[in-house]
C-alpha cells in the first residue's frame, strides 16, 4: 500500500470515528429520529423532546460541524434536516442489530 494511500485511509478512520461520536449520545440519535421526515425549526424540536434550547443547540451544532444535518435560516428561525438521507439507513441498520442483540439476551435469560 502506497504511504498516499494509507495516509487517505488513515483520514477515513478519523472523519468515521468524528461521525460515529454523533451516535455515541442518546440525545442526538432521538434528533436524528425526529428530523427523519421533515426539517424542523429549534424551538420545534426543543418541544418535541421536553429539551432546553440551549443543551439542543450544542447538539445541533456539533451535528452540523460533522455534516449529520444541515441548516437554513428563514427570517429568526433555523430550521435544520438530515444532511443526506443514507444516514437513516445507518441509524435503521443500527437499531436492528440492537433490537436482535435484545432479543436474543432475552432468549438467554428466559431459558435460564
Amino acid at each position: 500500500m502506497s504511504k498516499a494511500t494509507r495516509s487517505n485511509e488513515k483520514l477515513m478512520y478519523s472523519y468515521h470515528a468524528e461521525m460515529c461520536k454523533v451516535f455515541s449520545h442518546p440525545s442526538r440519535l432521538e434528533i436524528i429520529n425526529t428530523l427523519r421526515n421533515n426539517e424542523m425549526t429549534v424551538s420545534e424540536i426543543a418541544k418535541r423532546l421536553g429539551v432546553s434550547i440551549g443543551n439542543l443547540s450544542q447538539h445541533l451544532s456539533m451535528m452540523r460541524e460533522r455534516k449529520i444535518l444541515k441548516s437554513r435560516k428563514a427570517g429568526n428561525q433555523v430550521y435544520y434536516q438530515v444532511a443526506n438521507l443514507k444516514m437513516l439507513k445507518a441509524f435503521d441498520l443500527l437499531r436492528k442489530i440492537l433490537l436482535e442483540q435484545i432479543e436474543k439476551d432475552s432468549l438467554l435469560l428466559t431459558e435460564k
